[in-house]
């Protein structure tokens, strides 16, 4: 069972609708379907909503410490909980995929992310959940930063909206815990 729902973004309103921050998009997009409202706690270091499913404490979390060190508010609030890498889903953009695609899977490196690996850092491990999705690739690895903090132009966002939306639809595995399902739902793209 998911547990803590990690977004990964940059706090700001000059950071709102870039690239980088379609993690916070997909919480957003779930705290509304949970009819949820992410509240600041600074001992998280981060937006924080807390619903309970089947009677279990599930957790949605925007850290607020800018995506280098999104580490430092995920490990605060899964130590304070006992929340174990394996019940953590952390959604974050992917340059190697294109607008539009998007994968679930468990562990793995960071390729280079900084935000994942500052939460591998601060974890202590690589074994949580990413929901990868594609955001594509400037072309060349100079343009990278610039094309992350970059608004994604809109028949892209609208690709990505998709993605997140049918990322969403895997929602109650998540909740049981059916990681299979959920890794089959998601990693197959809608028709």
């Amino acid at each position: 069972m998911i547990r803590l729902f990690v977004g990964l973004g940059n706090p700001g309103p000059e950071y709102e609708a870039t690239r980088h921050n379609v993690g916070f998009w997909w919480v957003d997009q779930l705290a509304r379907q949970l009819k949820l409202h992410l509240m600041p706690e600074r001992g998280y270091f981060g937006l924080v909503a807390r619903a309970n499913v089947q009677g279990k404490p599930v957790w949605l979390l925007q850290p607020q410490t800018f995506m280098n060190t999104s580490g430092k508010s995920v490990a605060a609030l899964a130590r304070f909980y006992k929340i174990a890498p394996e019940e953590i889903l952390v959604v974050h953009d992917e340059l190697d995929f294109s607008p539009g695609q998007v994968r679930l899977k468990r562990g793995g490196s960071h390729g280079g992310h900084n935000g994942l690996r500052d939460i591998h850092a601060q974890l202590g491990s690589s074994d949580y959940w990413r929901l990868r999705l594609g955001i594509g690739h400037p072309g060349t690895k100079a343009e990278v930063i610039h094309w992350v903090l970059g608004r994604p132009a809109s028949d892209d966002r609208r690709l990505i909206e998709e993605a997140m939306d049918h990322a969403l639809t895997a929602l109650p595995e998540l909740l049981e815990g059916a990681m299979d399902k959920a890794t089959q739902r998601i990693n197959t793209p809608a028709r």
